[in-house]
C-alpha cells in the first residue's frame, strides 16, 4: 500500500474558486478511477490558504499507471486542470509509507492535525519503534488516524495525522498526554531524533470522505 499527501497553496482570494471548481467539477470526474480519495481538508493554522489531500494506490506502479491514464481524460485536462492551473501557486508532494491502516473517525465535526518531523539521519527506524510502543498512552486522550514515512519527497521524515471532535478537546487530550508518564518516556526516548517539527490543522471539505 503507498499513500499519497499533496498540498496545494493559493492566494486568498482563488483558494475559494478552487474549492468549488475541485467540488464540482474536479471530484466527479477523477472520482476514485485513478487512485482512491482519503480525505481533502483546507488548513486553519499554520500555513494558510493550502488545501491538503491525501490518496491510497495499491503501489507506486499502480499510482504511475493511474496518473497516465488520468493525464489522458480529457474532461481532467480540459475541464479542470486548464481551469485550476492559474491558481494553485505551489504543489508539494508526499509519497507516504504506512505504519498502521488509515483510520479516520466516524460521523462529522472532526479536526484534524497533521503532524510531521525531520528526524536525524538513520532515525527514522527508531524513532517509529519507540512511537508505536508507546503509542497506547498517547491514545488514551485521541485517536491516531495515520502514520507513515516519507518515501519521497521529504527524507528523514515521520508524519502522523491525528483527530479531535473540536479544539478544546485537541488542548485537553495535548494537557493529558503531557502528564502521561508512558508518554512522557517515550518523549525522553524519542526527543534526541529530532530535528524539525511541523503541524497543520486541517479542516474537512464538504466533499472529503474523511469528515
Amino acid at each position: 500500500m503507498l499513500y499519497e499527501m499533496r498540498t496545494y497553496s493559493f492566494l486568498p482570494t482563488d483558494l475559494p474558486k478552487y474549492l468549488k471548481h475541485a467540488e464540482e467539477v474536479g471530484r466527479p470526474v477523477r472520482g476514485n478511477d485513478y487512485g482512491v480519495n482519503l480525505g481533502y481538508w483546507t488548513s486553519e493554522f499554520g500555513r494558510l490558504n493550502q488545501v491538503w489531500h491525501l490518496w491510497r494506490y495499491d503501489s507506486y506502479a499502480q499510482r504511475e499507471e493511474l496518473r497516465a491514464k488520468l493525464s489522458q481524460n480529457e474532461d481532467w485536462t480540459g475541464k479542470y486542470v486548464a481551469v485550476i492551473k492559474d491558481w494553485v501557486k505551489r504543489q508539494d508532494i508526499r509519497i507516504l509509507n504506512p505504519h498502521m491502516e488509515f483510520s479516520p473517525p466516524e460521523g462529522e465535526g472532526n479536526i484534524y492535525e497533521y503532524r510531521y518531523y525531520r528526524l536525524v539521519v538513520g532515525g527514522v527506524g527508531p524513532w517509529l519503534a519507540a512511537f508505536k510502543e508507546a503509542l497506547p498512552h498517547r491514545e488514551k486522550y485521541s485517536k491516531l488516524a495515520g502514520l507513515w514515512h516519507t518515501e519521497a519527497g521529504q527524507p528523514n521524515e515521520v508524519s502522523h495525522l491525528w483527530t479531535y471532535p473540536d479544539l478544546n478537546a485537541r488542548a485537553e487530550a495535548r494537557a493529558g498526554s503531557s502528564q502521561d508518564e508512558g508518554w512522557r518516556a517515550f518523549l525522553k526516548v524519542g526527543g534526541p531524533y529530532l530535528v524539525e517539527m511541523n503541524n497543520v490543522l486541517l479542516m474537512p471539505t464538504n466533499y472529503s470522505p474523511a469528515k
